[in-house]
């Protein structure tokens, strides 16, 4: 999934689990995955190479599809 930067647009890369970083405009975000349905975190599933999801709220499964991804300011 290619993310980009919310101030210039240029793609981001990964620089951590959970981060990524803009080299054109040199910001870093920290990557937020939440349930698109109630707003809460996910948490990460990782099993085989496949990525799903958990949501304690409400208490299923959620696909990388069903996700919202949201960048915040490091």
């Amino acid at each position: 999934m290619q993310l980009l930067c919310p101030h210039c647009e240029s793609e981001l890369i990964r620089s951590g689990e959970s981060k990524r970083r803009c080299e054109a405009c040199h910001t870093d975000f920290i990557l937020s995955i939440e349930c698109h349905e109630c707003g809460e975190a996910l948490q990460r599933l990782k099993a085989c190479g496949a990525v799903n999801f958990w949501c304690d709220h409400c208490n299923e499964l959620k696909s990388k599809s069903s996700a919202s991804y949201i960048l915040v300011d490091a």
